[in-house]
């Protein structure tokens, strides 16, 4: 297994390609630049299998549906945020990007509660994260020790919750009783910036330690 983060869109969104020997792969936010994500797939040799979304702001879900249309493949989303994607107001474009407010068709599956998600060779044990969004959700890997989560944790920071449906009340319970019961030598891919672990930001983040 190999993975490989690919900052896409104007915001430099993450996205990110979990790939296996088969060269089967599945893609978390492609937030832009759709051609360009489809065009370094390609050149890797992979077949995307599915798209695995951790919310539905408009920079992380750009790219959705011209990567979806290329390779045919499904969106997964959770139910919470099943309108957001064809809702520029809710999905946030129409406040940040005005004329060209995105639309994005509905996801194929919906995810309805926590546990595992089997998509062929790859499983996923879901967790919800809400609190930057109602229906934010993170996505851990256990085999290679990574977790997808998203815009809930950063390094050294967290996600805003200033937007509609943010909370950072219920944002601090999910990094708190989620993210941070996971191992600490746990990968944290995020949402934005560079990578960290688990026990980094349990020791370090100035928002767990209460000095931010």
């Amino acid at each position: 297994m190999e993975w490989k983060q690919i900052p896409l869109g104007p915001l430099q969104t993450n996205a990110y390609v979990l790939y296996n020997e088969n060269k089967e792969a599945v893609i978390f936010d492609p937030g832009g630049e759709g051609d360009k994500l489809n065009k370094w797939l390609k050149s890797e040799g992979l077949s995307p299998i599915a798209i695995l979304l951790t919310h539905a702001h408009f920079d992380h879900i750009g790219a959705v549906d011209e990567v979806r249309d290329h390779w045919e493949i499904p969106v997964y989303l959770h139910k919470k945020e099943k309108e957001w994607l064809a809702d520029p107001k809710k999905n946030g474009s129409a406040l940040f990007m005005g004329v060209n407010a995105i639309k994005v068709k509905s996801a194929d599956f919906l995810i309805k509660e926590e546990g595992k998600l089997e998509i062929g060779s790859f499983i996923f044990d879901v967790l919800e994260t809400p609190g930057h969004s109602p229906g934010s959700i993170s996505y851990y890997f256990q085999k290679l020790g990574i977790v997808f989560s998203g815009d809930a944790l950063f390094a050294g920071g967290i996600g805003r919750t200033d937007l509609p449906g943010g909370s950072h009340e219920v944002l601090m319970n999910s990094i708190n009783q989620k993210l941070m019961e996971l191992p600490e030598n746990t990968i944290v891919a995020s949402g934005h910036g560079p990578l960290t672990r688990v026990g980094i930001e349990m020791d370090s983040n100035p928002f767990l330690s209460g000095l931010a």
